[in-house]
């Protein structure tokens, strides 16, 4: 899921005196890096099933290979955004660029599941500095008008465009070479982007103001929390004493974040956009679809792996069309909102994710990628399509142009933040029911087993196939009933909450209009 463009929070007025050939290299100087940012969340997934078995996860756990890099991702995006304002956009840039190639340097050699997951956060911590002030960097490089707006534009595309070529990267280097080149594959390219930045990219003006490191450390320590409780759920149950403590640390710490936010005078997340009821349904409908997405890819990749028996470069093909149809949902919106408005693309969009959802609940152990999972891939794409252009036209509805960068920010910290959370609910859905499954397929695999058969079950716990099979199916589906919730909710947010009417377009967009869905 890529990540959604962010107008910088403010623009400098430094101009850098440059030809066309010095501005095109600066552009693509940025977009490579929102590039590499944007891919490595569908570049990894490819690469679950081969991780797992490498480094020894659980299904459950494997989420936090996921969670780990959104969570940190998320919830410092906006301190990212800060520290280019007040530091200098060019200087940050690099800074992040570079501890993400670190980061990815240091995840491709880890050895066991606790170092890939520390590799994981800080690879999120970069992103989340390079990605927001790669943006902004764009308002203080180029000039106000067609540049810009055309600077704007490639930017758009590459982070609509970043899913799909992290899928079919994701899946050649894992076949051709292997899981940890989806990793090592950001160092060189880091490198080369730090050494040109300062060639092509001047620095920006710094704007005084305060980093509010409390509200970003709470923000971000209470979702890793609640997290948490619901993936310790999965494995060791409601009742577990890691499970409680983990929720009621999530809740102090969440409170707290919320007293921190609303004392101080430049709060990391401003509590007052939530204020504007369509900007606040907005935000609620972005945290369910996300949820929805995430989910589906992560269960869907362990799927055609380990069910469907897919390589990992199939499985990138296999998700082609969802990046193909997102566009051409997207296109339709962007075509007929002037006339409809963004309320009925909202209602659409989450109905037809739900039903694409609710359509792959069916899967079963027998289902096929051409008869059972291609059709609910494309129903839920051209919904999310038409959300991803009336999402960021809502979230930037009346808002002051100081405030464009926060407004969207908040949207793509929301977008990360509810895909991890997500996830792990849906990681709760799936590990009850597949060790019910479990609790039906061990007496029948012990009855038909044989003595050599039974030995390596006592040793590894491991169920062979078809019986493993079954209970990996059970649990995906289950998980689908879910995500087909989260998106239902989704549609009943917009149909009882957003406000807005065809005629109110011109005054929504006069808000400020992001560069395009992501």
């Amino acid at each position: 899921m890529s990540s959604h463009p962010q107008p910088g929070s403010a623009t400098s007025t430094a101009t850098p005196e440059k030809g066309g050939g010095g501005n095109a290299m600066a552009l693509l100087v940025i977009a490579s890096c929102q590039l590499m940012v944007v891919l490595d969340i569908t570049i990894v997934n490819i690469a679950l099933p081969d991780i797992q078995r490498a480094l020894d996860f659980s299904t459950t756990s494997l989420s936090w290979v996921v969670n780990a890099y959104t969570l940190t991702f998320g919830g410092l995006l906006l301190l990212g955004g800060r520290a280019g304002d007040i530091l200098g956009r060019r200087r940050v840039f690099v800074f992040g660029v570079l501890l993400f190639a670190f980061a990815s340097l240091l995840g491709g050699f880890s050895q066991d599941s606790g170092q890939l997951l520390a590799a994981r956060a800080l690879q999120g911590v970069g992103g989340a500095i390079a990605s927001p002030t790669s943006l902004a960097l764009i308002s203080t490089t180029f000039r106000e008008g067609p540049e810009r707006n055309r600077a704007f534009g490639v930017f758009a595309a590459v982070s609509a465009g970043g899913g799909a070529i992290g899928l079919l990267m994701g899946g050649i280097l894992v076949e051709w070479l292997d899981w940890r080149w989806v990793l090592f594959v950001n160092v060189p390219i880091g490198l080369l982007i730090a050494f040109a930045t300062p060639r092509y990219i001047k620095e920006s003006e710094r704007h005084p103001g305060h980093f509010d490191i409390a509200g970003a450390l709470t923000s971000t320590v209470g979702m890793v929390l609640l997290v948490y409780g619901f993936i310790r759920a999965a494995q060791d149950g409601w009742r577990d004493p890691w499970t409680i403590g983990s929720f009621c640390a999530a809740v102090v710490v969440l409170a707290a974040f919320i007293v921190i936010e609303r004392r101080s005078s430049q709060p990391i997340t401003p509590l007052h956009m939530f204020a504007d009821r369509n900007r606040a349904g907005t935000y609620g409908i972005m945290l369910c679809l996300a949820a929805a997405i995430f989910g589906m890819f992560f269960f869907l990749t362990l799927f055609a792996q380990n069910v469907l028996d897919f390589s990992p470069l199939v499985t990138g093909f296999a998700f082609l069309p969802v990046s193909a149809v997102i566009a051409v949902g997207a296109a339709l919106a962007s075509r007929f909102l002037p006339v409809y408005g963004p309320k009925p693309f909202m209602v659409v969009g989450a109905i037809l994710a739900a039903a694409g959802l609710a359509w792959l609940t069916l899967t079963d152990v027998h289902s096929t990628y051409a008869g059972s999972i291609l059709g609910p891939l494309l129903v839920f794409s051209l919904g999310m399509g038409m959300e991803f252009v009336s999402l960021t036209l809502m979230a930037l509805s009346n808002v002051e142009v100081r405030e464009t960068g926060a407004a969207s920010g908040l949207l793509n910290a929301t977008q990360q933040v509810g895909g991890s959370l997500g996830l792990s609910i849906l990681v709760t859905m799936f590990g009850t029911a597949s060790n019910n499954e479990a609790e039906k397929q061990v007496p029948l695999f012990l009855q038909q087993a044989t003595p050599l058969e039974r030995l390596r079950f006592e040793r590894t716990g491991q169920l062979p196939p078809p019986y493993s099979d079954e209970i990996l199916t059970a649990g995906v589906s289950s998980a689908f009933v879910v995500a087909a919730v989260f998106a239902a909710v989704a549609a009943i947010i917009a149909v009882l909450v957003i406000q807005v009417r065809p005629s109110d377009l011109e005054r929504l967009q006069g808000g400020g209009m992001g560069p395009g869905p992501g």
